[in-house]
């Protein structure tokens, strides 16, 4: 064929093709020697003809260049979690609420299908190109990873259908391929991946798509944003028929009965399947249904996941050794003999505190049945009496720490052991990883083994130091198995976190007791900086926060006394010196829609109170914490007292569910409405 434009297209068609039978269909037809000699072939025309190559190209899977951070996407429609099942009782319970919503039919018609085990992805189309990928994020807003789905050879760069389509799924990876990115990083001397969902959501948020398109990353489709169907189950066939990757393992289930059959089949031939599955996902097939049904605040209504009960299996304790925790902590933990047990080899499993050791009775030698907490944390769950040895002994806490030497103390009224040593190098070796960690300041590359390594060689004694690496980097080139690349990307990683972390995220990181990420969000949003909060008072910090609905004086006091040591102190100064200038996200509401509208939120809800707080306090409103003359609006949860609904019948609040503040919240202007008062 000498037309390059015919060619060109004929070896596009051709690639995609052979793509689609080897990474979705599992039914190659080519070996990897042809599918190369096609693909040079390709590349070497677009060389000749640079007018050929073109987004849907795939030549351009990965052609981005480094960045240095992730855009924000917010979406059109929330990407929901969903409710659990654990037992057939819950089940059966989710089926009868299903059953009156839709009229108190006889029975409903269900799509069963894997609870895929991997990390949340929307991907969009645009007039049949692959136009946006974004993570889940909060549900509402995601992180932009186009460039490195683009990757991923299992995903059409371009699909015969010209309207928008919004796709929802999950990224995944297989299990001997989870097995062979260890064994490269370890031989690294980099930390290995827990299981196969940390190893893809790590592997979505690589900055460098060259190094995600190293990762064997895979995508399954599950649902679709814009309707494609009247019917779930004729959405996955159109899914299919577009080229575009599922499981294939959905069923048709007319009532619960079928549905529970399903899960209980599936439950036993998961063990064979490639990728990590820890449920099923059964929804109302019809989407007419599904919107009849809607959704709560948190889930929608027409679907559920049946978790399966964690993997159980029997293995030696070699013996008990104690961590040291950032706060000082020591937990005890159990070094096993290695067992696969949910997708990982497990060798070590925490066995808490001391009054869980001592009512378990967990002894060296003893046999004991291991789980995996939530499927990722390994815990002991119960020892096997019958098979302990002659001869065993009862283990005794430590009275020195481990890491440093010092004199243990327990704490009264609490199960831990704590190291009073502040420079202690075990809490800093943990107080390091928590520090780095997503939620944190989020830098990539630094594991166990490495913070071990910086910790011990005496190249980091602070949190700070972190951010002096860069001027250390012939030191850092001499630590074992650190090779160029990897330090480059290291010290990159670093430079982004100090360029680029809010405020809050700072402050979350720090791990001060008590402050997670609302109480260290509604701090930054009230100070700005970390030097307006340093410039503070300590006495004068701790009633300014107290007066922060949502935050309380217990919280108030851990910030302030944090910020008032003189070691934590001479930190957060360091930080500020080597340039760590961290900004709030989200400046203080002065003004607001909600400005002079007052609201108390009680009872149990959704999602933690505080949460609520900093939403209706990012809108410019008041919380208070008891109803009082002139409070707008009780918000109440379940198992609220009558005391509290009288008062505020009596004081002229009007009472509120939680979705009804959801709706105000969405539609502020209503929020103008003053109750009496």
């Amino acid at each position: 064929m000498t037309d390059p434009h015919k060619r060109h297209h004929q070896l596009s068609r051709e690639l995609s093709q052979h793509n689609h039978r080897y990474y979705v269909l599992d039914d190659p037809q080519i070996s990897d020697a042809q599918y190369d000699t096609l693909f040079r072939e390709l590349t070497a025309l677009e060389k000749q003809h640079p007018e050929l190559v073109t987004p849907s190209s795939p030549s351009q899977r990965v052609g981005a260049a480094p960045r240095d951070g992730f855009s924000k996407v917010k979406r059109a429609i929330r990407m929901f979690s969903l409710d659990n099942a654990y037992n057939e009782a819950e089940l059966l319970e989710f089926d009868r609420r299903a059953r009156e919503g839709l009229g108190d039919l006889a029975s409903a018609t269900y799509v069963a299908e894997p609870k895929l085990d991997g990390a949340s992805i929307e991907v969009v189309y645009e007039r049949g190109n692959l136009s946006q990928a974004s993570t889940r994020g909060d549900g509402e807003t995601g992180e932009d990873v186009t460039a490195n789905i683009r990757t991923i050879r299992a995903l059409p760069l371009s699909i015969p259908r010209e309207e928008k389509l919004t796709l929802r799924g999950e990224v995944v990876i297989r299990r001997q391929d989870l097995a062979a990115i260890n064994e490269v990083r370890v031989a690294r001397g980099e930390e290995p991946f827990a299981n196969p969902r940390n190893a893809a959501a790590g592997s979505l948020r690589l900055l460098d798509p060259r190094l995600t398109a190293e990762r064997p990353l895979r995508v399954l489709f599950y649902d679709t944003v814009e309707p494609v169907a009247d019917s779930h189950l004729k959405t996955l066939a159109t899914l299919h028929d577009l080229g575009l990757p599922t499981h294939r393992l959905e069923q048709r289930c007319e009532g619960i009965a079928e549905a529970l059959a399903y899960c209980s089949a599936f439950d036993k031939a998961r063990a064979k399947l490639p990728y990590e599955t820890d449920g099923v996902v059964i929804k109302v097939d019809r989407l007419a249904q599904r919107k009849q049904l809607g959704s709560t605040s948190r889930f929608p209504r027409w679907a559920i996941a049946y978790k399966f009960a964690a993997e159980r299996k029997p293995t030696r304790v070699l013996s008990i050794t104690a961590d040291v925790g950032r706060t000082g902590t020591l937990t005890p933990v159990a070094d096993l003999t290695p067992i696969p047990l949910s997708g990982t080899v497990v060798s070590r499993a925490s066995l808490h505190n001391l009054d869980m050791i001592s009512s378990k009775d967990v002894r060296v030698g003893d046999t004991v049945l291991v789980e995996k907490a939530g499927e990722i944390i390994p815990q002991v769950i119960e020892v096997v009496l019958a098979e302990r040895p002659e001869g065993t002994q009862p283990w005794q806490p430590p009275s020195q720490c481990p890491a440093c030497g010092t004199a243990v103390h327990r704490v009264e009224g609490e199960a831990a052991l704590r190291c009073p040593n502040a420079r202690c190098p075990g809490r800093l070796k943990a107080a390091l990883f928590y520090f780095t960690r997503r939620s944190g300041m989020d830098i990539d590359g630094l594991g166990h083994v490495l913070i071990e390594q910086l910790v011990d060689t005496g190249l980091v004694v602070d949190l700070a130091d972190l951010f002096a690496l860069a001027a250390r980097r012939d030191r850092l080139l001499e630590l074992p198995r650190m090779a160029a690349r990897s330090a480059d990307n290291l010290l990159g990683s670093i430079e982004l976190a100090r360029k680029s972390r809010s405020f809050e995220r700072l402050l979350t990181a720090l791990g001060i007791p008590l402050v997670g990420t609302v109480a260290a969000s509604m701090t930054a949003i009230q100070y700005g900086n970390l030097r307006n909060l340093l410039d503070r008072a300590p006495a004068t910090l701790r009633e300014e926060l107290s007066e922060l609905g949502g935050i309380g004086p217990k919280i108030a006091s851990s910030i302030a006394g944090f910020l008032d040591d003189p070691e934590q102190r001479a930190v957060l100064e360091k930080l500020l010196a080597l340039g760590v200038h961290a900004e709030a996200s989200q400046a203080a509401v002065v003004d607001g829609p909600l400005r002079g509208v007052s609201f108390c939120v009680t009872g149990t809800l959704s999602e933690p109170r505080e949460a609520v707080h900093a939403r209706i306090k990012a809108l410019g409103g008041d919380v208070h914490t008891a109803v009082k003359k002139g409070t707008n609006y009780l918000v109440a949860g379940d198992k609220v007292g009558k005391a509290k609904l009288d008062t505020a019948q009596k004081r002229g609040a009007q009472l509120i569910d939680e979705e009804g503040l959801h709706r105000l919240l969405s539609e502020t202007p209503l929020a103008r409405t003053r109750s009496p008062g």
